[in-house]
């Protein structure tokens, strides 16, 4: 498994944290920023892990600022990314079984280091359903 992370200069800690949990869990992370908490900002993180995800095919992205939202905007702009922002486990399994979510967005003000570890694996060991939610994700990628 292959993952995309980025995140703004609030998101920057949780980023770094969660980037070693899941090279921990022996996944293969490709960071693409920042390298500090200096203020960036977080559209050019967004575009950056959603161009990662679809470009060269990884399985998924995470994505994390302050309240997790302007970046999962950002995200989402880039073509064939469907970035779901998570708050709790339950909602990234949703993510994925109904809206087939190559991407989770979370907000690193509002979440701490072991809820963003749960987030992660719950995303991670969730599977697409298919079935009445193709129709749904097809239309998504319409416009």
């Amino acid at each position: 498994m292959k993952i995309a992370i980025g995140s703004d200069h609030a998101g920057f800690y949780l980023k770094e944290d969660i980037k070693k949990y899941l090279e921990e869990k022996n996944i293969k992370v490709v960071d693409k920023g920042p390298e500090s908490a200096d203020r960036v900002d977080y559209p050019d993180y967004g575009h950056a892990v959603g161009h990662e995800v679809i470009d060269n095919n990884l399985d998924y992205g995470i994505v994390i600022c302050g309240s997790g939202i302007g970046i999962s905007i950002a995200a989402n702009k880039v073509k064939g990314i469907r970035a779901a922002l998570v708050s709790e486990p339950y909602s990234a399994k949703l993510a994925r079984r109904h809206n087939n979510a190559n991407v989770i967005a979370m907000g690193a003000r509002l979440i701490g280091l072991d809820m963003a570890k749960e987030i992660v694996d719950a995303f991670l060991n969730e599977d697409f359903e298919g079935g009445r939610h193709i129709n749904r994700v097809e239309k998504i990628e319409e416009e």
